[in-house]
């Protein structure tokens, strides 16, 4: 039986030897720690991978705040241990604990794992094992209960088997519901399945062991439906917080460098901008932004509360956050004599954006600036919906070196429906292009790199019918690149294939990968998402002992018509929508932000709340709240189309069916 006391024993001898051992003692400044014998309801919450990665996960950091503000409850944190932790845990017969009290993780009622990536599925084998809980949910008793939220959660199937039960969307509300709800039934005296029938029933809920999957003779999917008899939905529908809440400002201050070592505010959630390709756009809708006093008055309070000298402004898109110009005039008035830093990732590509990180770097050293135009043509950049015109590229790009950033950083997928070796090609062509700006403007201080990931064809995207591109192609690709750009001030990175085929198949698998899953584990694969760790041999090894290809799942096209493994789970987006979109990015076609236009995805008819309607940042979808006035938004306008399907009060003037970007489609 371990205690408190016997772990910090422990740990006093296993310290001294791991790296960076302040990862796994608690006690940070904002750390939270409650009585437990005082508090009726606890969680911990897991981010299984390293402290230095989990510590900058704001999805946690919220959820941490959110349950510690409650009287009756605590949130405790976990991570997971690098290697010679591990090592070292195992050696001593030590479980994995929470940070705060150094309690075993299986003294908790709820253990909460962020599951924002799916590189991340096998260590939380590790974790759970490292916490003596059995992996597979069936064979548990008395543990706690194993949830998982996060974007990985969209297609809960592959690690069905080892979780008790997903939550799908936003879960700040959510939290405090399913440990209430679980934790009442099991001290009630409710048998485990009692109890999670009654989690079946809070929206958002998944519980895999009320359902079955049946496969065609070929290994398709015929569905995954609910057993005859158990209480639980056909389809769990994604759920929505209708207004944000204020933000958590008291962030915990480590006592090591993190990968984000800075505080970070959430101004806007959700984007209007359709990128066909991105599933956080798809899965976070509708837009709802947070009001610009509480925005401001959040900065105040996290320069006072955490020391930290760097906040971020975190949004899918956060030049197009309403009333992003007076945030900066705001946060510069106030702060700009200090030595706050504040960070505007995911701005888009244009002289907008220069303005705003101008006024909020007057006066310090100027570094790089990120553009992601995901494609370097302007046909791809249509199939992919972000149309972003090159010579409005270089225009920016004339912008940014002029005004004393010495670097700027360009992101590309390779792998796109319909992409060619010329659109490849011009990837070299337009770096080579900024490069020439660069060294016209600064001189050989100037420098321009380059980062190119495959794309990922994901769940709930127009995409996802779309298959993997072939290793081969892929690498004929990146070697094209590689000979290319070559040159002085040019600097490229990629992604290794392999890692990117088990990305692939992991997320559009089905529940037969969780036997791969743990296979793989059993291998020896652990943080998957860490070059030097990903084991391919082992990923290899477990498909082929259980008799499946990870190419079948990855590079094989779906039809319309099949069956995908996460057709149970809605974010609220209609799968018609998604289908017109797959046509339409085949097609060359590019529709506009739905700021300006409804397009009838879906949204609309899934998120009902009168809270909304009062809310002060009803400027997304037009049906979202009171009708506002907008400031102009920074894109090129395009043509519209008409869905058949859109209610006539937000139809926009009807047109063709498929947009046209110029006299004709192309095809």
């Amino acid at each position: 039986m371990h205690t408190p006391q016997t772990i910090s024993r422990a740990l006093d001898r296993i310290l001294p030897f791991v790296q960076k051992p302040a990862r796994y003692t608690g006690g940070e400044y904002n750390s939270i720690v409650k009585d437990w014998d005082a508090t009726p309801y606890r969680v911990a919450l897991i981010f299984p991978d390293v402290y230095d990665l989990g510590m900058s996960n704001l999805g946690l950091a919220i959820l941490y705040d959110t349950v510690n503000r409650q009287p009756d409850m605590l949130a405790e944190r976990a991570y997971a241990p690098w290697v010679d932790m591990l090592a070292a845990l195992r050696r001593e017969g030590v479980p994995l604990y929470a940070l705060e009290s150094r309690r075993p993780l299986a003294e908790f009622d709820v253990l909460g794992f962020g599951l924002p990536y799916e590189q991340l599925y096998t260590n939380v084998l590790t974790c759970l094992d490292l916490a003596g809980i059995p992996l597979a949910a069936a064979d548990r008793t008395d543990e706690p209960l194993v949830l998982a939220g996060g974007s990985a959660c969209l297609n809960p199937e592959p690690m069905h088997a080892f979780f008790d039960a997903f939550f799908v969307g936003e879960g700040e509300e959510a939290i405090l519901e399913i440990t209430r709800t679980w934790t009442d039934a099991r001290r009630a005296g409710l048998s485990r399945g009692q109890a999670l029938r009654r989690l079946a029933a809070i929206e958002g809920v998944y519980v895999p062991s009320l359902y079955e999957a049946r496969y065609h003779a070929d290994g398709t999917l015929i569905g995954t439906t609910p057993i005859a008899g158990e209480p639980a939905p056909p389809v769990v529908t994604k759920r929505i917080v209708p207004v944000l809440p204020p933000p958590p400002t008291k962030f915990i201050v480590p006592f090591i460098d993190i990968v984000h070592n800075r505080a970070a505010i959430e101004i806007q959630r959700g984007c209007t901008r359709g990128c066909r390709f991105c599933q956080a756009g798809m899965i976070f809708r509708p837009v709802r932004g947070r009001p610009l006093d509480e925005v401001l008055a959040a900065v105040d309070r996290v320069v006072v509360e955490t020391g930290f000298e760097e906040v971020s402004f975190l949004s899918l898109s956060s030049s197009d956050y309403s009333r992003i110009g007076e945030l900066v005039e705001g946060v510069v008035a106030r702060h700009g004599d200090g030595k706050l830093s504040i960070g505007l990732p995911s701005l888009r590509i244009e002289s907008f954006s220069v303005e705003l990180m101008e006024m909020l770097e007057k006066g310090r050293r100027r570094s790089g600036f990120t553009f992601a135009p995901e494609a370097a043509t302007d046909r791809l950049r249509d199939v992919i919906n972000k149309p972003i015109a090159t010579q409005s590229m270089l225009d920016t790009a004339r912008e940014v070196y002029g005004r004393g950033w010495t670097t700027i950083k360009m992101y590309f997928m390779i792998g796109h429906p319909t992409q060619t070796l010329d659109d490849v090609q011009a990837i070299a062509d337009l770096a080579h292009a900024v490069r020439k700006i660069g060294f016209e403007t600064l001189g050989k201080k100037s420098s321009v790199r380059v980062g190119v990931s495959t794309l990922v064809p994901k769940p709930h995207t127009p995409f996802q019918w779309a298959a993997l591109a072939d290793e081969a192609a892929i690498r004929a690709q990146i070697g094209v690149l590689e000979r290319q750009l070559r040159a002085p001030g040019l600097e490229f990175s990629w992604n290794n294939p392999q890692e990117t085929l088990i990305e692939a198949a992991l997320s559009r698998g089905d529940r037969r990968l969780s036997d791969v899953i743990l296979r793989a584990w059993q291998l020896g694969a652990q943080f998957d998402g860490w070059g030097d760790q990903f084991s391919f041999a082992a990923w290899r090894q477990a498909f082929d002992e259980l008799g499946l290809d990870p190419d079948w799942y990855a590079r094989r096209p779906r039809d319309l018509a099949e069956a995908l493994p996460w057709d149970h789970i809605s974010t609220g987006v209609k799968r018609r929508f998604l289908e017109d979109e797959y046509r339409h990015a085949l097609q060359g076609a590019v529709i506009d932000d739905c700021r300006e236009h409804c397009y009838s995805c879906g949204i609309l008819g899934e998120f009902k709340d009168e809270r909304r309607a009062a809310a002060d940042d009803a400027w997304g979808c037009p049906a979202l709240g009171k009708d506002k006035a907008r400031q102009p938004v920074h894109a090129r306008s395009m043509p519209l189309y008409f869905n058949e399907e859109m209610s006539p009060e937000l139809a926009p003037t009807a047109g063709p069916r498929v947009p046209q970007r110029s006299t004709k489609i192309r095809r």
